[in-house]
């Protein structure tokens, strides 16, 4: 089996992210059994002035180092399982040490697979005004949209001081779902939950469109790449043609 490396920036995203490929290990090879998995995990306050000044520069050679860690110890691919990350991850610079599976990629490829027409976006305010979903779901045909700016200001506050810092209320959650319900009069036939923590708060039997995961969905992919069931992966960072 090859050997998963996850390349964290949110630890509450990527704590779900192991949790969910040891699981799938699990179902797919049988009890206590999975895929070796490695983590690193640089905190995100480290670059957060990065991020609101749009320095994708920097933020990519702070992703670069850990991953020059996964590499070293001997991960075979990396998973980011931070949707906002893939927009400086796909921004130009220096390939990667080892391929990684694109999240925004996967998370389309689920879309496809299951013929959405159109899909709601819901993360941070960079992941849901920025190229990584538009991109991807245009490249298959699909539409996409994206909330009111004052419900996408709601979305984002909640991801960074709640979900982020492990705090989940029935509050919030109860915002996001009538978000989502607006997005369903919009059009939508799927809601794409797309930071990676939003599926701790708005689980699928709550959500009033059908939920595209992207945290489950990439670790789901990590698995079958380990195990042999997808090839593995060729991108090591840059833009997606």
């Amino acid at each position: 089996m090859k050997h998963i490396g996850i390349l964290a920036h949110s630890f509450e995203g990527a704590t779900l992210c192991f949790h969910s490929a040891c699981l799938e290990g699990v179902a797919r090879l049988g009890p206590h059994m999975h895929p070796e998995i490695i983590m690193t995990c640089s905190p995100m306050a480290l670059v957060l002035d990065a991020w609101e000044s749009g320095d994708n520069e920097t933020l990519r050679s702070f992703f670069m180092k850990d991953a020059k860690k996964l590499a070293a110890a001997g991960a075979d691919f990396f998973v980011l399982p931070d949707n906002t990350a893939h927009i400086a991850m796909e921004s130009p610079g220096d390939a990667f040490p080892i391929p990684g599976l694109n999240i925004g990629e996967v998370v389309a490829d689920q879309a496809l697979r299951e013929g959405r027409i159109k899909v709601g976006i819901l993360g941070t305010k960079y992941t849901m005004n920025g190229p990584v979903y538009p991109g991807a779901f245009g490249r298959r045909g699909i539409g996409w949209a994206v909330p009111s700016a004052e419900d996408q200001k709601l979305v984002n506050d909640v991801i960074f001081d709640e979900l982020c810092l492990g705090v989940f209320t029935e509050r919030s959650r109860d915002a996001y779902v009538r978000i989502i319900e607006k997005l369903r009069r919009d059009g939508c036939d799927a809601v794409a939950l797309v930071c990676t923590e939003i599926p701790l708060l708005v689980t699928k039997d709550v959500s009033p469109l059908p939920t595209l995961e992207s945290t489950q969905l990439l670790a789901k992919a990590a698995v079958e790449v380990a195990i042999g069931e997808r090839p593995m992966p060729t991108w090591r960072g840059g833009p997606i043609e």
